[in-house]
């Protein structure tokens, strides 16, 4: 760069430590078959090409044997899948310990710390090969590891006493995101053919329906403001102390839809610490809720009609040191011992047995049912897989998988959050297939409050994961976090364009009314929303790193193609400012048209651009630890009935971090007398805004503008203008004109310009 015609050349990285760039030019890649992508593959993998349900995607289903296993020891084998040809970066997604995923990124020679589920190589040439690991099906567990020589190699585990097949899929496209999804795709199809051989897809399905549950009616779940008690309430959680937190909430004007009542409310013997603690009994603990589970729920409603879910937390194996030997659930449930692999949890553990688990996991449900929980958060589901021996893996892990799937579609229509969960056997056997509505899943560790270095780390991990969590049949979940924390709005924003819930966990009294303000509305009855896009948000660069010098991006979407709102979400997880140009093709679904930019820390707007101009970009400046949420918009031109040109984009609800959200459905024409309307249809009240070109120097609210709601025209001083911005206060003409929330919450609002 040149600061002027009269001062030298110099180098960005001199300046900001950025690295310098590469150039990819993409080539055709026809004629190049599997040793074109790796070389050195074993000749002991069955490699088949296979038809791909992305376009312009090579596609590969490899497959190999894996030894049996032989008494308590599971069968192992591992095979050279090969070294990757012509790589410049790659991407990986490993296990960073037992529950969770964690992204890993380098470039030249692939080198992995953890096992993978996923690796990634971005070639020279351009093309994108992908590859996936399959596990949970007929008890095999398949990762990548490496070698000193760079292999991906493919490593297995088989807990049956026959010879087990180990599944990976290669694709090769020109962009990750295809390569991505071809994998995704073809590996749905393997594990569906093998729950529908065994017989599991018509039992979940027959438990969905005894429910009669439609997925619409989980929208209050999914998108209704929760409040959790884990680090606002701690583990020594009483009925009261939730009754003060709920108290506290109220009186600062907060309402929230859903309860979670987290760890420590179960009858638990004594230990020293959590792994030591055995569950006892279904109903709560006696010291802290003294009249019973039933009792605290009935009295938390009544003094709370506003919350319309309660969930309660407890572990897939009942508690952190599992059942209680001599307690009622061992008295009544038939049980085994297990032994759980070195580290966190190592030792013995008394468990229901997995013959037993499913009438154990009705009980409880039922009796959850009966006490009036709606929800359940299961949490510790990685256990299944410390499991060592491998009669006990074979017998427990998938046996109480679909035991806690069936209870949860039965009982609550499938109002379960799904946490510690990200080992291969759980993501692909419960959570991949789309056979039932999607489940709330955890997507990443665990938000650390007093821990400052966990924060950026914390967006940047769910971002990356997202990138495989997307194609599950879940909502990934980014956990909950604090609203009066130094990193809150940071947390904030993350979790708005998550495309996932938003959980907070305030101490009582403590809370930043003006951020919860920011990420949420509320509806004509009252209930307070989420704004939650309807695409997942991910990173928009699996092979840029942590270490890099480079601004996280998350992209996410809202609406339909070409009218709808793309975000990119800006972090900053480094330690040291940064800005950079954003160009527009960087908000995948604005494609085709004109869009304007819009900044929601500032409220600026772009002028309108399109793919393909020089100028078709933004420039960012973000400090350490801040963050921006970027809006393209889609502007629509019209001619009027005399000659009058007009630009016009609609923006949503001004002051939320995703006001376009609100939007449930919108219309913009000319009609017949030559005006413009623009009808919105909105799912919460606030103020709604239009970016009109030339606004102030052009058109005249009291002359040119009349605006509706369900018809009516709404009274004065509920418009307003700011620059090229129309502001309709919708809450204000809402409650002006009278109107009452009818047997829909959306609100329709048209204006009209001519």
């Amino acid at each position: 760069f040149q600061i002027g015609s009269d001062s030298g050349w110099k180098w960005i990285k001199d300046q900001s430590g950025l690295d310098d760039g590469h150039l990819h030019y993409q080539q055709s890649h026809e004629g190049l078959g599997f040793p074109g992508y790796f070389r050195g593959t074993s000749s002991d993998l069955n490699i088949r090409k296979t038809s791909a349900d992305t376009p312009d995607t090579k596609l590969y289903s490899i497959t190999t044997s894996v030894e049996p296993a032989k008494g308590n020891d599971s069968g192992y084998s591992g095979y050279i899948l090969g070294t990757p040809k012509d790589f410049t970066r790659w991407f990986s997604l490993v296990r960073l310990w037992s529950p969770w995923l964690a992204p890993r990124q380098g470039r030249d020679k692939f080198y992995l710390d953890k096992d993978a589920v996923l690796a990634a190589f971005l070639r020279h040439d351009g093309a994108h090969v992908v590859c996936l690991a399959i596990s949970g099906v007929e008890d095999v567990l398949t990762v990548f590891q490496h070698d000193d020589d760079g292999n991906v190699v493919i490593h297995a585990r088989n807990d049956r006493e026959t010879e087990g097949t180990s599944h990976v899929v290669v694709a090769i496209a020109n962009t990750f995101e295809i390569a991505n999804a071809a994998v995704m795709y073809h590996a749905r199809k393997i594990v569906g053919g093998y729950e529908s051989a065994t017989g599991q897809v018509e039992v979940e399905t027959k438990a969905l329906m005894e429910k009669n549950v439609k997925a619409e009616w989980l929208e209050e779940w999914y998108d209704g403001f929760t409040y959790c008690t884990w680090n606002g309430l701690g583990q020594k959680l009483t009925v009261d102390k939730i009754n003060e937190a709920l108290e506290s909430l109220k009186n600062a004007g907060i309402i929230i839809e859903n309860l979670i009542i987290d760890d420590n409310w179960q009858s638990l013997t004594e230990g020293k610490t959590q792994m030591e603690r055995g569950w006892t009994d279904f109903d709560a603990n006696k010291e802290g809720f003294p009249q019973g589970l039933k009792h605290a729920v009935t009295d938390i409603r009544k003094k709370h009609p506003n919350i319309n879910h309660i969930a309660v937390w407890h572990a897939i194996l009942g508690y952190w040191g599992g059942v209680a030997e001599g307690g009622n659930i061992a008295k009544n449930y038939k049980t085994t011992t297990v032994q759980k692999e070195p580290g966190v949890a190592e030792g013995e553990m008394l468990v229901v047995d997995g013959s037993d688990a499913q009438r154990m996991y009705n009980d409880f449900y039922a009796f959850l049912d009966d006490c009036g929980i709606t929800g359940v958060k299961t949490d510790a589901q990685f256990f299944l897989d410390m499991i060592v021996d491998a009669p006990d893996r074979r017998s427990l892990i998938t046996e109480y998988q679909d035991a806690w799937t069936i209870a949860h579609l039965r009982h609550f229509g499938s109002r379960a959050i799904s946490c510690m969960s990200q080992s291969p056997q759980l993501l692909f056997h419960s959570q991949l297939p789309t056979n039932k509505p999607r489940l709330l899943v955890r997507n990443s560790d665990d938000f650390f409050p007093e821990v400052p270095a966990s924060h950026p780390w914390h967006v940047f991990c769910n971002a990356h994961n997202s990138l495989l969590t997307q194609h599950l049949n879940v909502i990934p979940d980014w956990d909950m976090f604090q609203t009066s924390h130094e990193w809150a709005s940071f947390h904030g924003a993350a979790r708005c364009v998550s495309g996932g819930p938003i959980y907070f966990t305030d101490y009582p009294g403590k809370h930043d009314i003006k951020l919860i303000n920011q990420m949420t509305a509320r509806t004509t009855r009252g209930k307070t929303v989420i704004l939650r896009p309807h695409n997942v948000g991910k990173s928009t660069n699996a092979y840029a790193g942590y270490e890099d010098h480079s601004l996280l991006k998350v992209h996410t979407y809202h609406g339909y193609a070409r009218t709808g709102t793309a975000y990119v979400g800006v972090f900053n997880c480094t330690q040291r400012p940064l800005s950079e140009l954003i160009p527009l093709s960087t908000f995948a679904g604005a494609e085709e048209g004109k869009y304007i930019i819009r900044a929601f820390t500032t409220s600026a707007i772009s002028k309108p651009m399109s793919l393909g101009e020089k100028k078709a970009l933004v420039g960012v400046e973000i400090d350490v630890g801040g963050w921006e949420i970027l809006s393209a918009h889609p502007v629509h031109e019209h001619t009027l009935h005399r000659g009058g040109a007009i630009a016009v984009a609609s923006l949503g609800l001004l002051g939320k971090m995703t006001g376009a959200a609100a939007i449930e459905s919108s219309d913009v024409y000319v009609d017949g007398q030559g005006r413009l309307r623009y009808s919105v249809l909105l799912k919460a009240l606030g103020v709604l805004g239009f970016w009109i070109g030339d606004l102030a120097k052009k058109w005249s609210v009291d002359k040119d503008m009349l605006v509706l709601i369900f018809g009516k025209q709404i009274p004065e001083g509920c418009v307003s203008v700011e620059g090229d911005v129309l502001k309709i206060d919708v809450d204000k003409a809402w409650k002006e004109t009278g109107q009452k929330a009818g047997w829909s919450n959306e609100i329709e609002v048209e204006l009209f310009i001519s």
